[in-house]
């Protein structure tokens, strides 16, 4: 008598692969829905950004109606920007946090624009580490002036022909910028904000070959940023000092025997080929910037203040006396810098940075107290601090 035939065969077919057409279309089927949902979840993110941008407009039509208040809150971008990238490190994302400030940067900068257009000055030309800064502060939708030099940054605010300038202060490795903190003590513009940017180096010149290399250009700041690997691959090859990063890339574009040294996209702005990346001599190079304009932004609990003062220089113990305040009041300093004083030989003013707004009780009484001890003295500006300094690597520029 014959078995009962089994159905274990049919499940063993069952279990094998399926046939090649009908897989694909399977997986074909799944993306097709899969990509239908991301573009409905798209329109979905289209209209909550036009919903924000008709608040942003009901915003501006308040101020024009006697509602005064500035275009430009740096505080209230920072503590956005990092509410946001808290609150998606709490839910597990899947969004990377990292590109929250960017994608942010940008939907505040286009809304922004519906209220008024921002101008904003900056050491030109195109492609410089300043015109990075103020496009990282500010996003695309602002409108950036570049100017020839230093001091016109501070002209073209000071006269209100743009909103705000950016100005580098400061770097990790060569330390502060003279020619700012010069212009800053004159200027009758204030402080209202800062920016810390990652900075990374390239030499570029048009053949892109090391051995044509018969001089090498940059600003000042770069090329001592520099300074090791250029002794040891270029040894002997001359520098010349330029305005900026941008002009020593029009000589290396002009000339193929000139090697320059500056960002990665000024490198596409002047058809110039990468000789050699990230030479600068220190990793984490920092490079400071402030954004100079007309009004003090108002307290926002991450603050810093900047003034300057002047001594006696036949005042025996003045500068002990003009910095006991801000322990007296329990102030933290956060830099004291000196700078010659112009016209007067051995006579010094005194730059200092600390940490609170000059409305805090504190800093107020500290910055009274002072300033009584002082010869002159002068708030430069409180503004609202970095958030940690962006790589431009990762702003995908450098």
């Amino acid at each position: 008598m014959s078995r009962p035939h089994s159905d274990s065969s049919v499940r063993e077919d069952s279990k094998g692969d399926v046939p090649e057409g009908d897989h694909g279309e399977s997986i074909a089927d799944g993306l097709d829905i899969l990509r239908k949902q991301i573009d409905t979840i798209d329109v979905e993110i289209l209209d909550r950004l036009n919903q924000r941008a008709a608040f942003v407009q009901r915003v501006g039509e308040l101020k024009q109606g006697g509602l005064r208040g500035p275009i430009y809150v740096a505080a209230r971008e920072r503590d956005l920007v990092r509410t946001l990238v808290d609150a998606n490190e709490a839910s597990g994302g899947p969004f990377p946090s990292a590109a929250i400030p960017h994608v942010f940067r940008e939907i505040i900068s286009a809304t922004r624009s519906l209220e008024e257009r921002v101008r904003v000055a900056f050491l030109g030309p195109d492609g410089t580490f300043s015109h990075q800064a103020a496009n990282r502060q500010f996003g695309a939708q602002v409108d950036l002036v570049p100017v020839s030099t230093m001091r016109d940054v501070f002209t073209l605010t000071e006269r209100g022909d743009t909103h705000f300038g950016v100005i580098p202060v400061e770097n990790t490795i060569e330390g502060p910028i003279t020619l700012t903190f010069d212009a800053l003590v004159e200027s009758e513009v204030t402080i209202c904000g800062e920016i810390k940017l990652e900075i990374a180096q390239h030499l570029m010149s048009r053949s892109g070959r090391l051995e044509d290399i018969q001089k090498v250009a940059s600003h000042p700041q770069p090329l001592a940023q520099c300074r090791r690997w250029l002794e040891t691959h270029l040894q002997g090859v001359d520098s010349i000092e330029t305005t900026s990063t941008a002009a020593a890339a029009q000589l290396a574009h002009a000339d193929e025997k000139i090697a320059a040294i500056g960002s990665e996209v000024i490198a596409d702005v002047y058809d110039l080929i990468p000789v050699a990346s990230n030479i600068e001599d220190q990793r984490g190079n920092t490079t400071r910037f402030l954004v100079i304009g007309r009004d003090t932004p108002a307290p926002s609990g991450q603050d810093l203040t900047s003034a300057v003062f002047t001594v006696r220089r036949d005042d025996a113990g003045a500068l002990h006396r003009l910095l006991g305040p801000f322990a007296k009041h329990g102030v933290n300093l956060a830099a004291v810098q000196s700078r010659p004083m112009k016209g007067k030989p051995w006579e010094y003013v005194f730059i200092v940075d600390m940490e609170g707004h000059q409305e805090d009780p504190a800093v107020h009484r500290a910055l009274s107290e002072a300033a009584s001890v002082a010869a002159s003295h002068k708030v430069l500006g409180s503004f609202p601090r970095a958030a940690e300094a962006v790589g431009a690597r990762e702003e995908g520029k450098i």
